[in-house]
């Protein structure tokens, strides 16, 4: 069975920073593109970031572009996504996603 479990959220302050973790399981990770995308109250998915199956490739929105670092370490079939300079607009619940399939997500809040 595949299954994404995501960790790492939690509450912040503005300008502060988290990290979150993706491990992967049920598929070899390492073939695929991984993603991450988030989930803010009362609105739609909104595509955060991908990277490619080695991790020489990565993408950002515009919104999260210069804050937010996507990596991964297929040795331990694990996406990460380091935020940095956190906004209150960055709450949401954060999924990591790859084809055919997602977490449940983890919660990150950001507030004074």
């Amino acid at each position: 069975e595949e299954q994404l479990v995501e960790s790492g959220g939690g509450l912040v302050q503005p300008g502060g920073s988290l990290r979150l973790s993706c491990v992967g399981s049920g598929f070899t990770f390492s073939n695929y593109t991984m993603s991450w995308v988030r989930q803010a109250p009362g609105k739609g998915l909104e595509w955060v970031s991908a990277i490619n199956p080695d991790g020489g490739i990565t993408s950002y929105a515009d919104s999260v572009k210069g804050r937010f670092t996507i990596s991964r370490d297929n040795a331990k079939n694990t996406l990460y996504l380091q935020m940095n300079s956190l906004k209150p607009e960055d709450t949401a619940v954060y999924i990591c996603t790859k084809r055919g399939g997602r977490g449940q997500g983890t919660q990150v809040t950001v507030s004074s």
